[in-house]
């Protein structure tokens, strides 16, 4: 394996939206920052399951059914 290619891998504090601090390991910022969330993943459908939406109001979804509405899309 070459040497001195990889990125250094670390502890960081991930805050979460709700406040609570968790420490994992990764090659983001240095050791020991913090990376604060916009998103939590205890709440985002993604994986909990879909029980909150996230609109899209004026975004690609709306452009796009507002151009082919016509169309049965």
């Amino acid at each position: 394996m070459k040497t001195d290619i990889h990125p250094d891998y670390h502890f960081i504090d991930v805050k979460m939206t709700d406040g609570t601090i968790v420490k994992m390991r990764s090659t983001w910022g240095k050791d020991g920052d913090t990376l604060a969330l916009d998103i939590d993943p205890l709440s985002h459908p993604a994986w909990t399951g879909g029980g909150t939406r996230l609109m899209d109001t004026g975004g690609r979804v709306s452009k796009f059914k507002n151009k082919y509405a016509g169309l049965g899309f």
